[in-house]
């Protein structure tokens, strides 16, 4: 105590009790001045009210419902900022702390709080208190975050399923099938790894197919027979299997040297079933524990059934390409053996067919005959003369000149090969060759006498190939005529026999390849 003028001054210094009730009046004047500032209806619905200086520092912690978190005061109260939310939302309230005074805003911004393990999420609202500190007040919208989250997952199972049915009505080959398949896996699932296992139904086998998300190439060499193994159960049983976690017990896979640098600690295995069948096996590993939810375990049920419905789709597709090739094979074998059939009646013109064939498929591709066409002209060229098996003996190798009746005889042949070749329904795009090939450009030609482009282009584009590979053969009657010779009548039979936009281009064949 010291006396100065007459009056006593007592000097004393502030105990450390005193300097915190005066820090706690501080935060009270400040919750005082927020609720001035924002009133009690804000106090009422938030859920949560942290108070901090500018420092980053929490100088007070509320919370609406202290049964939701009853530890959360004792938790946050005295920490910063930067240990308590994600750095983030920290960033963004600094940003706004620094802009504050000159834009007089509220901050608006949802970040998520790990509390007592659990996370929750929160919208929240920043504004200006006194003495520098700011108010952080927040709702609850861990329910409305979740369904959100929720919604957007399904959306993206839902796109995912969408694109493996858009694979499937694609037809694609097996392997790309099974790619696209194994992503969306990877994708939609959140898992690190998934490789499909197929079924040889003679071998009584799994076999790898396609694997994504491997370090090391563990599972590609995969024999299992049924009932072996996790997969070998999976497909015998017809059953899912999980292993929760592979490092706390001996497994299967402990057999390979490479699984252990794969490091994974999650398996599901899952029958892939279509028709009543089991097709394979879906593996799933993943390199950390997992918690799957009934919607993560239903959309698993769905991907491996969507899986089956490809792996069987494409399977499917590509047997029926398989059976199409080899009936085409076949289809084309008859056909070579009625040809072969018709130069062995006819000594004389052997070898006709077949070199007319491969001149007039040659001729086709390089006017622009398309794939699918060209196979009909082939087929067409192939069978021109089929019409001859009606024809008798004695007309057809006749080594003198035919008489008009004969002639008459003769003409039919492109009748009789439509009548011939008609009922069978996979020629009938060919038979326009054999139909119409005597007829000419100028209309003047059998057996219906029609002309210009009524004729069938491949029966016009034939026509050029037969008669000259006629000329410059040797027949019974007559020997062959030269090249020179051959060319010049095919020039001035342009517009008249044949078709006089068709003639250059075939003689353009002729010299480039010296037929």
């Amino acid at each position: 105590m010291t006396r100065r003028n007459g009056d006593t001054v007592t000097k004393t210094s502030l105990c450390p009790a005193s300097a915190g009730l005066l820090l706690w009046r501080k935060r009270l004047d400040s919750l005082l001045d927020f609720e001035q500032k924002i009133g009690e209806s804000l106090h009422a619905i938030a859920d949560l009210f942290l108070v901090m200086d500018k420092r980053g520092s929490i100088l007070d912690c509320r919370v609406g419902d202290p049964s939701m978190y009853s530890d959360t005061p004792g938790q946050i109260q005295n920490m910063i900022l930067k240990n308590v939310l994600p750095s983030e939302t920290v960033d963004k309230l600094s940003d706004f702390v620094s802009q504050l005074p000159q834009s007089r805003k509220t901050a608006s911004l949802e970040f998520p709080l790990t509390v007592n393990g659990r996370e929750y999420w929160f919208d929240a609202r920043l504004l200006e208190s006194s003495d520098a500190t700011f108010v952080l007040s927040a709702r609850d919208i861990t329910k409305y975050k979740k369904t959100e989250n929720r919604l957007k997952l399904q959306l993206q199972r839902l796109n995912a399923l969408r694109s493996v049915d858009f694979a499937i009505a694609s037809g694609l080959d097996l392997n790309l099938l099974l790619s696209i398949l194994l992503d969306r896996v990877i994708e939609t699932m959140h898992v690190d790894a998934a490789t499909v296992l197929l079924l040889d139904p003679k071998l009584n086998e799994l076999q790898f197919a396609a694997g994504r998300g491997f370090i090391t190439n563990i599972l590609q060499h995969t024999h299992l027979k049924l009932g072996h193994g996790y997969a070998g159960r999976v497909a015998l049983e017809r059953r899912i299997i999980n292993i929760s976690d592979l490092t706390k017990a001996r497994t299967e896979f402990d057999r390979s040297p490479l699984f252990p640098s794969e490091r994974f600690v999650v398996y599901y295995g899952v029958p892939l079933v279509a028709k009543g069948r089991v097709l394979g096996v879906l593996e799933i590993f993943h390199r950390s524990p997992l918690h799957p939810d009934e919607d993560w375990l239903d959309f698993l049920n769905i991907i491996a059934g969507q899986t089956a419905i490809a792996i069987d789709s494409a399977v499917m597709f590509k047997d029926l390409q398989r059976t199409n090739f080899e009936l085409s094979l076949a289809y084309n074998a008859t056909i070579d053996a009625w040809s072969r059939t018709l130069d062995m009646r006819d000594r004389n013109n052997e070898g006709h067919t077949r070199r007319i064939t491969d001149i007039t498929t040659r001729f086709a591709m390089l006017v622009g005959v398309n794939d699918s066409e060209l196979i009909h002209i082939r087929r067409g060229a192939t069978l021109h003369d089929i019409g001859k098996v009606a024809i008798p003996d004695e007309i057809l190798f006749k080594s003198g000149p035919l008489t008009q009746d004969e002639w008459e005889t003769m003409r039919q042949h492109p009748t009789y090969a439509v009548e011939l070749l008609s009922p069978i329904k996979y020629l009938e795009p060919a038979i326009e060759i054999p139909h119409w090939h005597h007829e000419r450009w100028d209309g003047t030609g059998y057996p219906d006498r029609i002309g210009g482009e009524e004729i069938p282009f491949s029966a016009r584009l034939f026509a050029l190939v037969d008669v000259f590979d006629a000329m410059t053969s040797d027949r019974p009657y007559r020997r062959a005529w030269s090249k020179q010779d051959a060319v010049h009548y095919i020039e001035s039979q342009s517009g008249k026999h044949f078709d006089p936009r068709l003639v250059p281009e075939f003689l353009n064949l002729v010299s480039t390849n010296g037929f």
